[in-house]
């Protein structure tokens, strides 16, 4: 039984109709963990996955994947999250330091197109895509950032380098309604993705009306039309699968204390929904559409997730 005929089965009778279903191939397997898992069926989600990995051994998201449901069957759901020293692990290290590298050194570069800088940075969080690019003088420095210990982090390096800046901690849309001035540069490293669809038309409009030039750090992540298809459960294990290899000599902490929870995550009902990735393509049309002329892209990083780009609006 093929994962789109799977599909076909769920869409027309639920879960229900595929419970008793039989597949022979790993992937499918792991899928009905998945249907399991989003109606909390965790005992049932645990025996799919660990079917999938017996069928294929050296695949490292079904692997995962049993230890992790073996921990959700043993703790509970909301026993089992993102882990804070998980997270500062992962985003040090793997892919993202070559990613940071990148975007960092492309900012820089940019940077230095303009003596007496102005510039903005949106969602600046702990300063791992500013701090490095910071090699020249600036005229002006204003950070926003929601998250009050991620902006310590960051005010606390510039204070160190004797760096001047303004802080506010808030999110975007808190700042958009305080009086603002003008900037030469915004940009937002990998942070616009939090911000509601419905709310970017506004938002690309105030990035218009207070800045001469935009640069938007982001994945090129497709857009799928539902959180089941069989597309984007093999999007998600293929990309995965990459994802894990970065981190294999940790002991599990990475995966276990953040891309197991996350990638399940993609798949629970009851979970909040923070993130709008998608196409690049989707970025520079709405960009456009809020009044910018010039809107360019280049690719940054082959990261696990998506490839990188940098999207320079004028």
């Amino acid at each position: 039984m093929s994962l789109d005929l799977l599909w076909q089965q769920y869409r027309a009778g639920g879960t229900a109709a595929v419970r008793t279903a039989a597949p022979a191939e790993a992937l499918d397997h792991l899928y009905l963990a998945i249907l399991a898992f989003s109606e909390n069926d965790f005992d049932g989600a645990l025996v799919f996955a660990q079917r999938a990995a017996a069928i294929r051994p050296s695949c490292r998201v079904f692997a995962q994947a049993v230890i992790y449901l073996n921990r959700v069957v043993a703790q509970g759901k909301a026993g089992v999250y993102v882990d804070g020293e998980a997270f500062a692990a992962f985003i040090r290290g793997g892919g993202n330091v070559g990613l940071y590298a990148a975007t960092s050194a492309a900012l820089s570069a940019i940077y230095r197109e303009t003596s007496a800088l102005h510039l903005l940075d949106i969602g600046v969080g702990d300063g791992m895509a500013l701090l490095p690019a910071l090699t020249g003088p600036l005229a002006r420095l204003d950070l926003i950032e929601p998250s009050a210990p991620m902006l310590e982090r960051t005010t606390g390096a510039l204070h160190t380098r004797g760096i001047p800046f303004q802080a506010a901690n808030c999110t975007l849309q808190e700042f958009m309604a305080r009086p603002a001035g003008q900037w030469d540069v915004m940009q937002a490293t990998f942070s616009l993705q939090s911000v509601p669809l419905t709310d970017r038309p506004a938002v690309f409009g105030w990035m218009r009306a207070h800045s001469q030039r935009v640069l938007i750090a982001e994945f090129d992540a497709p857009d799928f039309s539902n959180v089941y298809h069989p597309d984007r459960v093999r999007y998600v294990v293929e990309r995965y699968e990459r994802g894990l290899a970065e981190y294999e000599g940790d002991g599990g902490i990475v995966a276990q204390g953040f891309l197991m929870p996350v990638m399940f995550g993609y798949f629970d009902p009851t979970a909040s929904r923070t993130n709008w990735e998608g196409p690049i393509s989707g970025w520079g049309d709405s960009l456009r559409a809020a009044g910018f002329d010039q809107v360019q892209t280049r690719k940054l990083f082959n990261y696990f997730w998506a490839d990188a780009y940098l999207i320079d609006a004028r």
